[in-house]
Parts: C-alpha cells; structure tokens; sequence
C-alpha cells in the first residue's frame, strides 16, 4: 500500500496539491493498493483527484469511462496542462486521432482513455481495450448505472461484463450523489469485490435553502422570472430548472423580455447550440440558462450564485446534484424551490415509465443475439429497451413485476420532494437525511431555520441510522433518518416511507432485520 508521503508529494509535484480533502487519501491508497472502491464526494471535492493520482501509482494503463463529451474534454486538457498523457476517443473526435489514441493506449504511451460507455458495446473497442491490459477501469458519474436513479444511462448497465472482458483490473467508481440504495446498486452492477466504500461531506452550508409555495400556476412562473431578474443585477450567474422543453422555453422567452440574458437549454436542441449556451454560460455571456436535467453535468463554473427550480425535481437525489452546482467556489448561495403541490402530479405519471416489458423481453430473448447494435436493428426496439431487456434476462426478473416495483420506488421518490418542500422543520435535516446523513442539529441557513421553525425534538430513536429493519406487509428495509417526530426507511420493495414514531412505537410496526 503506498505510503501517505508518496501520495502527498506525487499530488504536489503533478497537480500542485498543497493537501488533500477530505476522503481523497483513503479512496487513493486503496485503489492503489488494487482494491474495488466507490468514492461518493459532492462535486467539487476532488473526485477527479483520486482517479488520477491513484493511476500514476499503478502501473499499467487506465481507462476512465465518462458518460458526457464536455466532461472528458475538460479532464483530457487538464492532464495534458499538467504533463500527463491523456486523450479522448468519444464520436466527436476524428477517425485519424482516435486510432493514435488507441495505438498510443495499446503501446502503453498513454496514461488516460476516455471513453462513453456505448464505446465499449463495441466488440473491436473493447478488443483493443482489453490488449492494452489496462491496470484500472474508472467509472465516472457511477449512479447513472442505477435503474432507480435520476440520471440511469442504459449502457452503464453492461460496464461489469465489460470489466470482466478487458481482464476485470480494479474497478474505481465515483459520483458526486447516491443514496444508500443507490450505492448498494452500484456496487452490484458492477460487481465490485470487497469495495471501501468513502462517503464524505454531503452538507453544503454554504447553500441557503428555500421554498416558496404557490397555488397558481401563472403566480408561481410570474413569482420566479422576478427573483431571477432581481438575483441577474448581482454579480455571479444562475441556473432554472423546468421540467420539460417548452417550460425551459417560456421561462428563457420571458426573462429575455425583461432584459436577462437568458437561454433554453435542452436535449430538443441541435448539438451545437447546446455547445454553444453552454460556451456563453461559461464565458459570462449568459445571466442564466433556463434547462431541461440535460445541462450542468460536467459544468465546473464556481460563481454560479442561484439555482431555481421552476418545477419539482423527480427525487431529492436529482434536487441535490443540481443545486449542487451552486457556490462552488463555498461564497454564498441560494437554491429555491417553486412548489406548487398539483406539480407533483406531472412527476408521478413520469415515475411509472421506461424500462423494457415484457413483450420487448420476449423479443429480445427469441433473437438469439447478445450484441446490442444486431438486437437494435433486429428487434426494431430503442437501444434502451434492449439493454433494459438483457439486463432483465441475465438478473432473471420477471418483465412485469421488474417495472411495478420501479414505478413504486420512483413514485415514493417523489413523495421524498414533497416531504421536503412541506417541511415543518429544518429543510437540510431532512435533505441530508435522505442520504443516510443525519445533520445533529437545525442548519440556521434555510427559510424554516430564519422564519423560527419550532423544531421537534427527535427523541428516542428505536433504531439505528442505516439498520435494517423489517415490516409485516413491506418486508426489509433500511433506516435513512429521523425528523421531529418521523423515521424515513427504505424499502426494497416499496421504497421510501415515512413513519410517525409514534406508531411505530406503539403499532410493533418496524423489528431490527
């Protein structure tokens, strides 16, 4: 295991690191030591770090899977300014550099590959993947591999086998935000060994949090286009969420009107001009960018001083990540949510779709063909629902009762952001109690805390944080939190329920499992 004196220094002599955060060195010296790990740190805490420094002490080449262009492009640049060999060979790179790319990997005269994830479904991609002999495979952005989770890219769900196809090295996964069942998915789906699992700093203080409620519709979009054009006279810039294309249109259309500059942002858009808001947002071209869940992945703009969400999140996982992209550089922030309770209705009917059934299983099954690309064009099914439709097959799910117990789980992700935004007491208690983060005491920089919230007291908590825990009718389940008077559980089959202690005290509801 190497010593923490050569990680420190390699840190300083390459990346100019006087220190390192939190979590870093622990995640580093096992990954170094050829130990499976999964490194969950909010963004900005130097995820990146640990990837990189762990690799140069490791002999052997690394491949580093990335699921966004924009992002492996930036990491690429940053290595190269900081003499390290590293190159992308994603669809926007010419056919010309992306063969000396893989040469150069196959040599062993490049440290870092970057790849998509559909690369390596590629058979003669992951042929030369596997004749370099790569010494780790990192797995960025790692929850996009949960089918439950808020970002599920299909073809992370075949990065196991794909582990296991170049020579299964260690595997490195990170991600800036995974609840405790998320985590567990990761680790499954990948099929990590003995994983450390380092989890670490997901307060972010310096975030005031906020919920304005509204009744009307109209009132709630009027309300939100003058905080932005208030909080655009300010210095900084800010990011609104909407749920769908044509909100992310009419907010943008709207704050252009009274002198923002502003744009949409989503995946209707042709490529380059997503390339290029994206340009002008990090340039200081932009007040704010009204999008889509499409934008802020891969966005690393420190100064982003609001971030407002025209429409509830589908999950507090999915809340977290993109108020996480403000106050980066830990100046004050704002994140505030406009609620209208008839919104949640829009997120439930979206929580019960996707995924194959079983018509599309059945298909898939009677092909007789395991390359996804032969399957799409036989089938005439999404890429999508092909994946979805071998994964099912391998795990041996029934089609039907696979997305049941999905649409359970992501519709009680939903009543978690109504939790939230019908808080009575300390809205980042019950945030960071979602992620099995329990915060001891009232934030002070929420509007509940401001307004003098009168906060419950817990009292006696039957179990443990993170425990398992076993009910007649929902089966086993996992404690997540407790808030003025409530426990917060999930459950494998029904998801996230919220119990009065109460009842649970007197009702024998919840036994240790």
């Amino acid at each position: 295991m190497p010593a923490t004196r050569g990680i420190r220094s390699l840190a300083r002599r390459t990346f100019g690191f006087e220190q390192l955060r939190p979590g870093q060195e622990e995640a580093i010296r096992a990954v170094a030591s050829g130990r499976d790990t999964l490194a969950v740190l909010p963004t900005g805490a130097g995820k990146s770090a640990i990837y990189q420094l762990a690799a140069l002490l490791i002999p052997g080449p690394t491949v580093v899977v990335s699921p966004l262009i924009a992002l492996q492009r930036d990491q690429v640049q940053a290595l190269l300014a900081n003499g390290v060999d590293a190159a992308e060979a994603n669809s926007q790179v010419g056919a010309a550099e992306r063969r000396e790319a893989f040469d150069d990997f196959g040599t062993g005269d490049l440290e870092f590959l970057f790849l998509a994830p559909e690369q390596l479904g590629n058979p003669d991609v992951l042929d030369e993947v596997a004749a370099a002999k790569p010494s780790l495979i990192v797995v960025d952005e790692a929850h996009c591999i949960s089918a439950w989770g808020h970002d599920f890219r299909p073809d992370y769900l075949r990065l196991g086998a794909v582990a296991g196809a170049i020579g299964r090295p260690p595997i490195l996964a990170l991600t800036a935000t995974a609840a405790p069942p998320v985590r567990a998915e990761i680790v499954e789906r990948l099929g990590l060994r003995d994983p450390l699992v380092v989890v670490r700093g997901f307060d972010r203080p310096n975030i005031a949090l906020a919920v304005e409620r509204f009744t009307d519709g109209d009132a709630k979009r009027a309300a939100l286009v003058e905080r932005v054009a208030e909080a655009a006279g300010a210095p900084g810039v800010g990011i609104v969420y909407a749920a769908t294309r044509r909100i992310a249109e009419e907010v943008a259309e709207a704050l252009d009107a009274r002198g923002v500059r502003a744009a949409a942002y989503h995946g209707g858009l042709a490529a380059a001009r997503r390339r290029e808001t994206e340009a002008a947002f990090t340039g200081d071209r932009l007040d704010v960018v009204v999008a889509t869940t499409a934008f802020g992945m891969g966005i690393d703009k420190p100064d982003v001083r609001f971030v407002f969400h025209h429409d509830v999140a589908d999950s507090p996982d999915s809340y977290y990540q993109e108020i996480g992209r403000a106050g980066r550089d830990g100046e004050p922030a704002r994140a505030v949510l406009f609620y209208r309770p008839e919104d949640l209705g829009l997120r439930r009917y979206f929580a019960g779709g996707g995924g194959a059934g079983p018509d599309d299983v059945a298909a898939v099954a009677e092909a007789g063909l395991t390359d996804v690309d032969e399957l799409v064009a036989h089938t005439g099914l999404s890429r999508a629902r092909v994946i979805s439709a071998l994964t099912l097959l391998e795990d041996g799910d029934d089609p039907e009762e696979a997305k049941e117990a999905r649409a359970r789980v992501q519709q009680s992700r939903v009543d978690m952001m109504r939790a939230y935004a019908e808080a009575r007491g300390c809205r980042r208690q019950v945030l960071l109690g979602y992620f099995g983060e329990p915060l001891e005491e009232p934030c002070g920089n929420c509007d509940r805390c401001e307004a003098g919230a009168e906060v419950a007291e817990i009292g006696h908590e039957p179990f443990p944080v993170h425990s398992r825990v076993a009910h007649a009718s929902w089966g086993g389940g996992q404690v997540m939190g407790y808030e003025a008077g409530t426990v917060t559980v999930f459950f494998d089959a029904v998801g996230y329920k919220t119990l009065a202690l109460d009842l649970v005290a007197d009702g024998d509801l919840l036994a240790p499992a």
